[in-house]
């Protein structure tokens, strides 16, 4: 076998077309085997134009009367398949007649393989975006379930380990007539009316470094001093407490369902932990919760109740009253607005 032969063989081992283009008419003056296998007897007879009609030939004729090189990618019919080719073409220069070498390489399984990398590529993009969306709404309910540092000490270990927070205050609330408002009115309106009204508690707590531990129905528990330190820890749970009911005041007047809120107020000791191992949620417990609690249970509509050590040392930013009947403890309101007593 020649060397010619063998380089024939090897040229189309490796798909590669090989031909001889006519500057003058871009007719083909000679093509090798995988040329003419891919054009059939088109090959020896058509213009360069007819047999790759994406080409851009006044491009071409550009380059070869300039630098006499191209290097370009076109894509032809080839039995009902789309063929994706790599051309490279290269002017004679040591010869009268003005004519270029073509080396075509088939490269149709490697621009399918770029199309597949490139559809995988969107798709991990994508996959990526959704599990980190999904990560930001875990941590936002997690967030929603247990302060930042008992997250990220979750996160990190697995487990919280208890503590206990002293000194704190703890606030607890519910609504006089709650069961009365469910039979009276749809779930979904008792739902969407606690969203609000809690959501509005959320934001006038985190003002005063207030952290609300949990929600159960009609009971909401707030606390200040968990997990992080403050010192100002009673006066941010009296702070939110009135003006929680200065809020419901004011709501009251301008929605058609009436609440009536009652809270309890108490500063002592707290244990700060996670409860529970799948269905789990952080939650304080303690003797300030209980007291809170028991607060709440002796208050009138409307009214925040807690003992006299923690109401007396507020009295020249609150209204402290005695509760008749309940020795030790007392209401707190908003002090009065001298320009008003004027």
């Amino acid at each position: 076998m020649s060397i010619e032969a063998i380089n024939e063989q090897l040229l189309r081992a490796i798909g590669v077309g090989v031909a001889l283009i006519d500057l003058d008419t871009l007719a083909l003056n000679f093509s090798n085997d995988t040329f003419n296998e891919w054009f059939s007897d088109a090959a020896s007879t058509a213009h360069l134009g007819e047999l790759f009609p994406e080409l851009d030939v006044d491009a071409l004729i550009v380059e070869m009367n300039g630098g006499g090189r191209l290097t370009t990618e076109t894509s032809f019919k080839l039995r009902r398949r789309t063929m994706t080719v790599a051309m490279e073409f290269n002017r004679a220069t040591d010869t009268s007649q003005n004519i270029a070498v073509l080396v075509c390489q088939n490269i149709t399984r490697i621009k399918e393989l770029e199309s597949m990398i490139d559809s995988y590529s969107v798709m991990v993009e994508r996959n990526t975006h959704e599990i980190k969306r999904e990560k930001e709404q875990v941590e936002k309910l997690l967030l929603n379930m247990m302060p930042r540092a008992a997250y990220e000490e979750y996160k990190t270990f697995g487990v919280v380990s208890p503590q206990l927070f002293a000194p704190v205050s703890v606030l607890s609330l519910d609504f006089v007539g709650f069961d009365a408002q469910l039979a009276n009115h749809d779930p979904g309106v008792i739902v969407s009316e606690l969203n609000d009204i809690y959501s509005a508690f959320d934001r006038i707590g985190a003002q005063f470094s207030c952290q609300r531990i949990r929600t159960n129905g009609d009971s909401y528990v707030a606390v200040s001093g968990v997990p992080d330190p403050n010192e100002d820890h009673a006066l941010a749970i009296a702070n939110s407490a009135v003006r929680f009911l200065r809020y419901m005041e004011r709501r009251n007047t301008s929605h058609p369902i009436q609440w009536s809120p009652r809270i309890g107020v108490s500063s002592g000791s707290v244990i700060g932990s996670v409860v529970g191992s799948q269905n789990y949620i952080y939650d304080v417990f303690g003797p300030s919760v209980s007291a809170a609690m028991h607060n709440r249970t002796i208050a009138d509509p409307m009214t925040v109740v807690s003992n006299e050590e923690f109401a007396t040392q507020f009295s020249d930013s609150f209204q402290v009253t005695p509760k008749v009947g309940d020795g030790g403890f007392v209401t707190l309101e908003d002090a009065p607005d001298p320009m008003q007593k004027a």
